[in-house]
């Protein structure tokens, strides 16, 4: 004999709810944004955790890593940018970061539609963090012509600063 369970609908919209969270924990995204020379740059990533391991640590040397999960990270910007002696024309790219020594990292600004084709490499300087991040966070902050990009994830920040172009 086949017996038959009614959940209560509180019961069931509470099971549909968690799997819901879960599946959007597991594919987060974020976005940074900021004006810079009076034109919007914008970066779209992947949110992994940390979830107890030190992923930065195990980056391999002259490895480029994504930066976050799942879709490659995107850089859209209306301004051309120069960080340092590297100069990126407005548009939109892939960003990665490539370990080039323990503490040392380079961003790599990738053609969108080849990433094979490097446009341009710009070194990070890198910070030990007082509190651990879980979750991969990028921010990008402006103040007039002036940008700094900033990945933190675990005890490590990564900065690399940036101007941009006034248009004229």
């Amino acid at each position: 004999m086949l017996k038959r369970f009614a959940l209560a609908p509180a019961v069931l919209a509470a099971l549909v709810a968690a799997g819901t969270s879960h599946a959007q924990t597991a594919n987060e995204r974020g976005e940074a944004k900021a004006t810079v020379a009076g034109k919007t740059v914008t970066i779209d990533y992947g949110r992994p955790s940390l979830k107890g391991r030190d992923m930065l640590a195990q980056a391999q040397v002259g490895q480029a890593w994504r930066m976050g999960a799942s879709a490659a990270t995107t850089l859209k910007t209306e301004a051309d940018l120069t960080f340092g002696a590297a100069s990126v024309p407005k548009g939109e790219y892939v960003l990665t970061a490539t370990k080039l020594a323990a503490d040392k990292w380079q961003l790599n600004v990738l053609a969108k539609d080849d990433h094979t084709k490097k446009i341009a490499d710009a070194p990070f300087t890198s910070e030990t963090l007082p509190e651990s991040v879980e979750q991969f966070t990028i921010d990008l902050t402006g103040e007039g012509s002036k940008g700094e990009l900033r990945l933190r994830w675990g005890k490590t920040a990564l900065k690399a600063s940036f101007t941009a172009k006034r248009s004229e």
